[in-house]
């Protein structure tokens, strides 16, 4: 997605000069979120983007691997040799963590490629035992669509909730009860021994059938191949972009999953790995080349997820928050959770409540102070919240 609309972006502001995508799949550049569904579950045979490269003058070279960079040279190493470059923007996403000790082990799959989508789908078909290890966004999509092919599934979670990388323990708790109403077992405080083919075995001897095992317990960045560069690095290796999505190093830019940038609104450095980001930062990697002079990038981070018959939509960040709001019944089919401080809106979770969604992100851009007893009231729009 960023690289793809990075390209976009740069036709639209007038950017004349050649053009070069390489990617290193094999596949016509295509979007992700299909892949934990429609193509999982062989309702869709793909999710190729709609853009008519040719006519746009982008040229692609897929399935081509980027090794180094020499910025001294204006060069990148690639398997097929070296490729100049006037600027260079890097969007290479982030790769998915492995479980220690079953690298090889038969019937274990990641889930973040077209290709990983493919080699899952007969998974779903033959209707396998599957163990999920890791109850984040993926290992619920995935579960969602496990159960709905007919599959016995049990996640497995080292912590004591589901999301607990993600959000508070208020707001995650009642995402459990989910799975259980969804068919699947959720265990928490459990963590993965060992992986033989056909079986997991937990920490605390249980012993779990698995035909299949997928894992999902988050990713890094893919910024490997830019060791030795002078392009820097922070300790989860995201590449160190300015509030214009500048690198250290001049004329490469860095967008997507694989860079961190600076947050004014929330006062730190944020690494947003959701789609939406890969939406928006192109546009202010496109204007900064084309010498426009950009506005800052200090996005309101925004994704959503499909799990278990709901829709969840999450926008801003909720770390600097000092005061919780409840909008409805965790309990029941729609509510919200609003974070605020100082009175202004930072951070909502809307559960089929996309009203909520649509005005906080506006509520958390302007910075209205809002009267946290009329936000608590689910049958009070939050925009008519606001004190003003």
């Amino acid at each position: 997605m960023a690289g793809v609309q990075t390209a976009v972006a740069l036709r639209e502001q007038g950017f004349a000069g050649p053009l070069l995508l390489i990617g290193a799949e094999p596949h016509q550049p295509y979007d992700r979120p299909p892949l934990s569904k429609a193509v999982l579950l062989g309702t869709a045979e793909g999710s190729a983007f709609e853009v008519d490269f040719e006519a746009l003058g982008i040229e692609l070279r897929l399935g081509l691997e980027v090794t180094g960079l020499r910025p001294d040279a204006h060069e990148i190493d690639t398997e097929a040799g070296p490729v100049p470059y006037d600027v260079l923007v890097v969007a290479t996403g982030a790769v998915p963590l492995a479980l220690p000790g079953c690298e090889g082990v038969p019937g274990v799959h990641l889930l973040r490629t077209l290709d990983d989508a493919e080699r899952l789908r007969p998974v779903l078909v033959d209707k396998h035992d599957i163990v999920v290890v890791g109850a984040g966004w993926i290992g619920a999509e995935f579960t969602t669509a496990a159960r709905e092919a007919g599959c016995a599934v049990t996640v497995v979670e080292a912590a004591d909730r589901p999301l607990a990388g993600a959000l508070p323990a208020e707001a995650a708790a009642p995402m459990a009860a989910w799975y259980e109403e969804n068919g699947a077992q959720l265990l928490t405080h459990a963590r993965v021994a060992r992986v033989e083919p056909g079986e997991v075995a937990l920490e605390d001897g249980r012993l779990l059938p698995a035909g299949a095992v997928v894992v999902g317990i988050g990713a890094r960045p893919a910024t490997d191949w830019l060791a030795g560069s002078g392009v820097t690095l922070d300790e989860a290796g995201a590449i160190v972009a300015d509030d214009h999505l500048r690198t250290s190093v001049p004329d490469v830019y860095a967008v997507g999953d694989c860079a961190s940038f600076p947050s004014a609104r929330y006062g730190e450095r944020l690494l947003v790995h959701h789609w939406d980001n890969a939406l928006q930062g192109p546009r202010t990697v496109a204007a900064a080349i084309v010498g426009e002079v950009p506005r800052a990038y200090d996005p309101v981070p925004y994704f959503w997820s499909e799990q278990f018959g709901r829709f969840v939509q999450y926008a801003g960040h909720h770390a600097s928050a000092d005061a919780m709001v409840w909008r409805g019944d965790p309990a029941g089919a729609s509510w919200s959770v609003v974070w605020l401080r100082d009175g202004a809106l930072v951070a909502l979770l809307a559960v089929g409540r996309p009203r909520d969604l649509a005005q906080g992100r506006k509520l958390i851009e302007s910075g209205e102070p809002l009267d946290p007893a009329r936000v608590a009231d689910p049958s009070v729009p939050l925009k008519a919240a606001a004190r003003a």
